[in-house]
């Protein structure tokens, strides 16, 4: 399994509010993102907790694939999730353990998308992102995260 490397970080305070992109992150042992709406409670699903939901991963390569393909041009800050991921397949981290800066994390399962993003990106991309919505994980050593961090699966 390859290496791979941090693109883009992003968090939202609430539910709704768009993603702001950081420099940094701290990933927050057995809870989440420090300011993030799902650590705080805030999240459109957080009345419905899920401990393996703690940071959420996505593909650079899918934006890419998605104008390439489909014309759909959606950004860092558009997927919702809060790190943007290069030259790592998120498929591949399912159950592993991985290192991403200062942090360790392990893959709980595969993103689903949700009807919630059309409702904030305006567009139509659901089915589009039916089996490449990102990965979700379980903070497992909390660290700081920063741009151009390598991932490291374990």
């Amino acid at each position: 399994m390859r290496s791979g490397r941090v693109d883009a970080l992003h968090l939202a305070p609430r539910s709704f509010l768009p993603m702001k992109a950081a420099g940094e992150l701290l990933l927050v042992a057995g809870k989440g993102v420090e300011g993030d709406r799902y650590a705080t409670g805030e999240g459109f699903y957080s009345d419905r907790p899920e401990e393996g939901r703690q940071v959420t991963l996505f593909e650079a390569e899918t934006l890419e694939a998605l104008l390439r393909d489909h014309k759909v041009t959606l950004g860092t800050a558009d997927h919702r999730r809060n790190i943007t991921t290069r030259n790592v397949p998120l498929n591949h981290l399912v159950g592993r353990r991985f290192r991403i800066g200062g942090a360790v994390l392990e893959g709980t399962r595969l993103s689903t998308p949700c009807r919630h993003i059309e409702q904030i990106t305006g567009q139509e991309i659901f089915t589009l992102l039916l089996n490449r919505s990102g990965l979700h994980a379980r903070i497992l050593e909390g660290g700081r995260v920063r741009l151009g961090d390598a991932i490291i699966p374990e």
